[in-house]
């Protein structure tokens, strides 16, 4: 069995990820944009505060996944 590089992991792993942010944009375009013009009226603390949490949540997946 091969072994796979952390490079070719790497770029699995973010090609998944622009196939994930990439769906929305694909199936509800119309909504999407709805969604852009209401994140304009939310505050740029509670925009960082959510970006933390993701990232958080991101890195805690990451460390299960790699247990």
């Amino acid at each position: 069995m091969e072994q796979t590089s952390g490079m070719e992991f790497f770029l699995c792993v973010l090609g998944m990820v622009f196939i994930v942010e990439g769906l929305p944009y694909f199936a509800f375009p119309a909504q999407i944009k709805q969604y852009l013009v209401k994140l304009l009226e939310i505050p740029e603390r509670t925009l960082r505060f959510l970006g933390l949490g993701a990232i958080i949540v991101g890195l805690f997946l990451v460390y299960l996944g790699r247990q």
